[in-house]
């Protein structure tokens, strides 16, 4: 209970500090850059430049990651699936416990408007934000 409501309130807070356009005015965010999309969705928690200290970062329970640290952190290389996997957060298994990440697949996909392929859309917009945190790798 206490899990769902810290949940509810980081995505209050996210919205609040980086609101999600309407359907109607998704369409913007189809030219986005990897960087725009970072600093529109991302960079509340994450920072403007991913070192994990975002404006929201000191109101969250978990320790939020710097995202320059990745391919680091992973032996060299940077882990494109799991990032692309991460940010998605469909795939997450509740048995591995809960994520105060908001779910951006479902996220981005339901403010895609009714006449264009919602999942493809969301998939190439994430693709995007894997770009980018590639780019910034230390």
């Amino acid at each position: 209970m206490v899990i769902e409501t810290q949940k509810s309130f980081l995505l209050a807070i996210l919205l609040a500090v980086s609101p999600v356009a309407a359907a109607t005015d998704l369409n913007p965010f189809l030219d986005y850059s990897g960087d725009q999309l970072f600093q529109r969705f991302c960079a509340s928690c994450h920072g403007k430049f991913g070192y994990g200290d975002g404006p929201v970062a000191t109101s969250i329970k978990v320790l939020i990651p710097d995202l320059t640290q990745l391919a680091k952190r992973a032996g060299g290389r940077f882990p494109v699936q799991r990032v692309r996997e991460i940010i998605d957060g469909r795939a997450v298994l509740p048995a591995h416990g809960t994520r105060p990440m908001p779910v951006w697949g479902y996220e981005l996909e339901a403010q895609v408007p009714e006449d264009q392929p919602s999942r493809a859309v969301a998939q190439g917009l994430i693709d995007r934000l894997v770009e980018y945190l590639s780019s910034i790798q230390r």
